[in-house]
């Protein structure tokens, strides 16, 4: 059923789509540089939802994420994750909320899409624009480009294939790069935009309705209806100062392609919408109902896991995939000595990373080994191991499995680590998923994923299915954790049979707060020195809980 939405206000003026700035961002970049949470804030700036009031010239297209950040001088608080996006099977139970925008060239659905992302006030919100998906001109067609010859607004000019394939993952869940069009020499940059981890998916563009397969995709379709005349205004604009184009080339572009394009592929397309939204960003009523009707579909889909995972698999065997270190004196005795509550700070730290690199050593006997043939100094052949793989990636579980890095590094030479921040939500108990930095190609390598505890595995649980999102293969994940409850290993078993569990010990029983019995208290806290504040906790495998 269609809706057209009119708000009260007919003569205020729409908001110009084409003086939007550039705003890409990417919070799942997983490209090299500083690992550190402070180092975001000078790598990654966040602008306003409002236009700006100068401009940056923009050549490329742009697809973003908007990242639920605070940021000061010093610091970048994180202010809100993604809650469990799968069920205690570790299969992915609740997909991203996509919503189509479709309307003319320079109609203003960048602006609707900014107001909506404005608006819905929920963290981990992707906007995909189809301006990224244009196909790769060939030599004859970049000379009828430049010359205003090509026609940009015609179904062919898209690369409808990538798309769906792109916007289908991202729907699921799944880690995705998006291509970066360069307007300038109409092809695509080497460097491609990784985004992961969508709740909602705003995905904007001239023919956004006009593929079958995409209109599957997409759980609400808004048609931005703005008057012709407004929309040449804005395209020449924006073509001026952000495209660098003459006014009689916009002009002969527009009467030739844009216009006939608009009523032949795109007007029609209004019959599939669910809402008409006139005049754009400007329509508060129209965004009103919007946003509304996406909260209230969010909300259906909300699960819960940690009380899920706190009740199953009781009584049952622990499984194979766990390799329990032998529990030597030497073992035994440094366990002594960090679960002792009187241990202080230096004896607890020095202990801890005996223990750390021992568990390390312990895990790498366990990946793939091939033969291989070396000669001796002396002349001679010695017949050896070597690692059956490209390489290992090590991936921290912040903050209290970071204190495992130097270890890991210490074992293995040149090892690339990545980080994965997962705090647990106060109102609901739930882990979320705040922020993640990844190796490239992680999906080619072997992962170790350490953490100093687990309890109950909710935070392990969404580690894996990151990595899992990010296509590494489960029979290549290394789970490490110093101390685990048997809770926590029968719940990553049995969601992720194939993942192998490693630690130095299993303590049976996890209280009614979900920290283990007897445990070792909050890993974090005593292997930092801080206190955390009664109300603030990070995941509950650092805080053995």
């Amino acid at each position: 059923m269609e809706t057209t939405i009119s708000d009260s206000k007919p003569d205020q003026q729409p908001t110009d789509e084409g003086m939007e700035a550039d705003r890409s961002v990417s919070r799942s970049d997983s490209g090299s540089g500083d690992d550190s949470l402070d180092g975001l804030s000078n790598r990654v700036p966040r602008c306003p939802l409002t236009p700006s009031l100068s401009p940056r010239k923009r050549t490329t297209s742009q697809s973003k994420t908007e990242p639920p950040l605070l940021r000061t001088n010093k610091r970048t608080i994180y202010t809100a994750g993604r809650p469990p996006w799968y069920n205690v099977t570790g299969t992915t139970f609740k997909e991203a909320f996509v919503i189509g925008l479709c309307g003319g060239s320079a109609s203003g659905k960048t602006t609707v899409a900014n107001k909506i992302i404005e608006a819905l006030d929920v963290p981990w919100v992707v906007l995909l624009s189809m301006d990224s998906f244009y196909k790769v001109l060939n030599k004859e067609e970049q000379e009828l480009a430049a010359k205003n010859e090509y026609n940009f607004d015609h179904p062919d000019a898209f690369d409808f294939e990538l798309l769906v394939t792109v916007l289908r993952k991202l729907k699921k869940g799944k880690s995705i790069k998006v291509p970066v069009y360069d307007f300038t020499s109409h092809c695509r940059r080497k460097e491609w935009k990784t985004v992961y981890g969508a709740n909602v998916v705003i995905f904007e563009g001239i023919l956004a309705f006009a593929n079958k397969e995409l209109l599957k995709l997409l759980d609400m379709k808004v048609f931005v209806d703005t008057d012709s005349d407004i929309r040449l205004i804005r395209r020449l604009k924006r073509d001026i100062s952000q495209r660098g184009r003459d006014i009689s080339g916009i002009i002969k572009q527009y009467n030739k392609f844009v216009k006939p394009a608009f009523e032949q592929y795109i007007e029609p397309t209004v019959q599939v919408a669910d809402i008409v939204v006139p005049r754009g960003g400007e329509n508060f009523v129209a965004l009103d109902l919007i946003v509304q009707h996406v909260h209230s579909q969010l909300e259906k889909r909300e699960i819960t896991v940690r009380s899920a995972l706190a009740s199953a698999h009781q009584g049952q065997p622990l499984p194979k995939t766990l390799s329990v270190m032998e529990s030597t004196p030497q073992v035994r005795g440094m366990h002594t000595i960090i679960r002792n509550k009187e241990t202080n700070r230096d004896e607890f730290i020095f202990y801890s990373k005996r223990l750390m690199r021992l568990l390390i050593e312990h895990a790498l006997s366990f990946l793939p080994l091939k033969p291989v043939s070396v000669e001796t100094p002396q002349g001679g052949v010695y017949e050896g191991k070597r690692l059956s793989g490209k390489r290992i990636t090590g991936v921290s579980i912040l903050r209290a499995g970071e204190t495992m890095e130097q270890a890991l590094m210490a074992v293995c030479k040149d090892i690339r680590l990545g980080k994965i921040l997962i705090q647990t939500n106060h109102d609901t108990g739930e882990p979320e998923l705040h922020y993640l930095r990844l190796p490239k190609d992680i999906s080619e390598d072997y992962v170790i994923l350490m953490d100093s505890t687990v309890s109950t595995g909710a935070a392990a649980l969404m580690a894996v299915r990151v990595l899992l999102d990010h296509d590494v293969a489960e029979d290549k994940i290394f789970l490490l954790s110093l101390l685990m409850a048997e809770m926590g290993v029968h719940s990553v078993a049995y969601a992720f049979p194939k993942v192998r569990i490693i630690t130095t010990a299993v303590d049976k029983e996890v209280n009614d707060q979900f920290h283990i019995i007897p445990g070792i208290g909050n890993f974090g806290d005593r292997y930092f020195g801080t206190d955390a504040p009664s109300d603030w906790c990070e995941s509950d495998e650092g805080m053995d809980f």
